[in-house]
């Protein structure tokens, strides 16, 4: 059913990913699908640029191929049933394009609970499910109620 799944990671909160990790890796072990976990980077703002090393955007990259690695690693699946890219732009544009080009059956994601601020201006996990090609489950963090059950 889901043979390429796509997970974006935001490495600032992976607590915030495990649940939709493991959404993810239910579902691909079922299917025998594979998983990519991407983390997308914003773009350095060109009012900053000269204040950070030539190099930043380098580094930042580097850094952060390590720790998707580390969370790759973690799910226990096998090397050619999950791979990792970092890509750098606008966070629901890359999320979209790397599911096109990867050509993704489903995207996992997770998602901050709604708040006034999401809610008249939209999220990524909202723009991902207005705008993606695929299926899109979007998995929520329980609240501490929730959580408490």
């Amino acid at each position: 059913m889901y043979r390429r799944i796509l997970v974006p990671i935001d490495l600032a909160d992976v607590e915030l990913a495990k649940p939709a990790i493991a959404a993810a890796l239910t579902m691909a072990k079922e299917c025998g699908g594979a998983i990519r976990l991407i983390n997308v980077m914003p773009v350095t703002p060109v009012v900053l640029a000269e204040y950070v090393p030539p190099d930043f955007e380098a580094q930042q990259r580097a850094a952060a191929q390590e720790a998707i690695a580390i969370v790759a690693k973690e799910t226990g699946l096998p090397a050619e049933r999950i791979s990792t890219i970092v890509r750098q732009g606008a966070i629901d544009r890359e999320i979209i394009e790397e599911a096109n080009a990867m050509k993704a059956d489903l995207i996992v994601m997770s998602s901050h609970r709604t708040g006034l601020r999401t809610y008249f201006l939209g999220s990524n996990a909202g723009h991902v499910v207005r705008y993606a090609t695929c299926s899109v489950l979007v998995v929520r963090q329980p609240t501490s109620t929730e959580a408490k059950s």
